[in-house]
């Protein structure tokens, strides 16, 4: 992560299932969202997980738009 911007880096195969995210949202808690959508039948692409610096999860909407919600808690250095 730089500032605002989130960078990603890898082989082509590491990185295609990335590719059709269309955006990320930055949420205060995603476990809301991931019940709504969970609730009204959106594909879920990646499930929700915990990593060290927050939570996120991909979803398809009804459109076929593709969004990752993070919930982003960097550590002190800001990682």
């Amino acid at each position: 992560m730089v500032g605002a911007f989130l960078l990603i880096e890898g082989i082509d195969a590491a990185l295609a299932p990335f590719r059709s995210t269309v955006g990320t949202l930055l949420v205060d808690d995603v476990q809301p969202y991931y019940d709504r959508l969970v609730a009204a039948g959106a594909e879920i692409i990646f499930p929700l997980q915990r990593v060290p610096t927050g939570a996120a999860f991909n979803a398809v909407h009804p459109d076929g738009t593709v969004v990752e919600y993070v919930h982003h808690r960097p550590d002190p250095q800001g990682r």
